[in-house]
């Protein structure tokens, strides 16, 4: 299985793979200082080779998770209408904080973030400066490369030109937008062919019956989080996860209330609509 296309050498920083098919561990850095331009370089070619990069012992400010968004594109605002508990004094960045009070674990489910959006976001950074004790709270990640490469040749051909429904408004409310996006994209920027898919927000596969369409998103519900391409990122104080939102999905496992677990995250604003 070809999930990552891995370069051989980094001269600046270390990057360790952190699973067969998804993630990176990043070291030999520090986020809390502008970046030169050469580890930048190689940070930018780890973000596309593995889609998700992870970084730790990285006590960070809300200017120095700014700009790290910032070497990547403009940094967006959240689509939903269920915000404002989420606020800081930075309107660039979002407070992520679960505890015993919180009426529900957000994310805890697979998705990629706000596809319910006509321009979904191209990445997001969460930062978490507090964890569960001992253990809990994990997130997930899966590869939607490598999920559509695990595909028969048959399902591939016809998944290909299909047209899928996404809706927010279970999730974030009245008001959050919905948008039509293909079943099978290609990223933008590696050219490489993926499944667009998210448990929380694809709820209609378009031109076929409802039997068919319920069928497909069950299928793929199973099929794009499979361990094979999967992987958990075991939080520790400080840490960072960097996702790439068009081709990696993920899950905030939620097995640590009434514990808390908090940080910050922005996210980039989205530059292009998915396509096939």
């Amino acid at each position: 299985m070809d999930g990552l296309r891995t370069s051989s050498t980094y001269e600046t920083i270390s990057v360790t793979p952190a699973s067969p098919n998804v993630g990176a561990e990043v070291s030999n850095i520090n986020l809390t200082l502008p970046l030169p331009e050469n580890e930048l370089a190689e940070l930018k070619r780890a973000f596309l080779e593995f889609g998700v990069l992870f970084f730790r012992d990285q006590e960070i400010s809300f200017e120095d998770h700014a700009r790290l968004g910032e070497y990547f594109g403009s940094l967006g605002e959240h689509v939903g209408v269920k915000t404002t508990s989420k606020v800081t004094d930075d309107p660039r960045v979002r407070k992520f904080h679960t505890d015993a009070d919180s009426p529900a674990v957000s994310g805890n489910v697979w998705h990629t973030d706000q596809s319910c959006a006509e321009k979904p976001p191209k990445a997001s950074i969460l930062y978490l400066h507090t964890i569960p004790p001992n253990s809990g709270g994990d997130t997930g990640f899966a590869n939607l490369y490598a999920a559509y490469e695990g595909l028969s040749e048959r399902l591939k051909t016809y998944l290909d030109g299909l047209i899928a429904f996404h809706d927010g408004r279970d999730v974030f409310g009245e008001g959050t937008p919905h948008a039509t996006h293909p079943l099978i994209c290609r990223h933008p920027e590696t050219g490489r062919k993926l499944i667009y898919f998210a448990d929380s927000f694809t709820k209609r596969i378009q031109n076929v019956s409802r039997e068919e369409s319920d069928m497909i998103i069950k299928f793929l519900s199973q099929h794009c989080s499979r361990v094979e391409w999967s992987m958990r990122f075991h939080w520790r104080p400080h840490s960072i996860a960097f996702w790439d939102n068009r081709c990696v999905i993920h899950r905030a496992i939620g097995d640590y209330l009434p514990h808390a677990r908090s940080g910050f995250r922005v996210q980039l604003e989205g530059e292009t609509r998915p396509s096939s």
